[in-house]
């Protein structure tokens, strides 16, 4: 039987996808920690006024409230961050492999920590969407690619490093906020606390002179308007999206759906880039479709 949260996942998946390719140039531009900086700060600024205007902030309360912003920290503040440097050592396709492995770590820690339980048909399909997802990006670029997204630069073992850390604090993230969230707390709400705590994090940073906190090159209005779209797309939408999909599904189901966004990409990349992946990327993405498939129908 499909479940309503089964669709919440992959919307924030589709999400996702979208703001990869929006993401990645401007992070390279901006660095990995102004970038995820001026992210959060321009989501916040956008979604605060909205929760205040509707009453949201009534939903959360205050023990509620440390729980998101230690989610907010682990998740966004350290996982956002981690995700963006790798992508920046690696590419975003060889990040994608690495970051999909928080469906993984979402199901270990849903079944250690909450308890949660899969059937043998989820199971089958939660390994078929991983095991796909990473063929996908795997495989998914041509001998002759020469993007610049494509290029290795830095130190390529800490670039690995992050990606996996990536993985985890969004899975760690997501199990901190998921007891909150199935307690029916607004999920706008929720995404504006985590994205604020994050924000405030950066921000300390910044005025501890950590040199890692500046920018590294100038932020034009153009770099500015696409740092504010992939947020809202991202983080205003696909975060929300997520935080009320743990309001009833479970976080492994939630991880593994959610992890799909790769796959996704392939037709964003194939209108981008003028040519479509190449064939080990579509046999991922068949993959993909086929766990997918049995997941929602378990």
């Amino acid at each position: 039987m499909t479940l309503s949260f089964d669709w919440l996942a992959l919307g924030a998946a589709a999400c996702w996808a979208v703001t990869g390719l929006i993401s990645a140039p401007q992070a390279r531009h901006l660095g990995a920690f102004a970038f995820t900086r001026w992210r959060m700060g321009l989501v916040f600024v956008m979604l605060a006024p909205v929760v205040l205007l509707n009453g949201a902030w009534h939903s959360i309360h205050a023990e509620q409230a440390w729980v998101l912003i230690l989610s907010g920290l682990i998740g966004i503040f350290i996982g956002d961050t981690a995700l963006f440097a790798s992508m920046n050592r690696l590419g975003p396709r060889r990040t994608g492999v690495l970051f999909a492995t928080h469906a993984l770590f979402s199901a270990l820690l849903g079944f250690v920590v909450l308890d949660e339980r899969m059937g043998p048909q989820a199971m089958m399909g939660g390994a078929l969407v991983v095991g796909g997802v990473m063929t996908a990006i795997a495989l998914g670029s041509r001998k002759d690619e020469s993007h610049a997204l494509e290029q290795l630069r830095g130190h390529i073992p800490s670039g690995i490093a992050l990606g996996l850390l990536a993985a985890l604090c969004q899975a760690t993230g997501s199990l901190i906020a998921k007891p909150v969230m199935a307690s029916g707390v607004d999920p706008v709400a929720a995404t504006v606390l985590r994205v604020g705590a994050t924000c405030a994090a950066h921000l300390v940073l910044l005025w501890a002179g950590a040199s890692v906190a500046r920018t590294q090159n100038p932020l034009s209005l153009a770099v500015l308007g696409k740092v504010a779209l992939s947020g809202m797309i991202g983080m205003g939408l696909g975060m929300s999206l997520i935080l009320l999909a743990l309001q009833r599904g479970n976080v492994g189901m939630v991880g593994i759906l959610s992890s799909v966004s790769p796959v996704l990409v392939l037709p964003l990349l194939w209108w981008h880039l003028g040519r479509s992946p190449a064939q080990g990327a579509w046999w991922g993405a068949g993959l993909t479709v086929l766990g997918t498939v049995l997941v929602l129908v378990r």
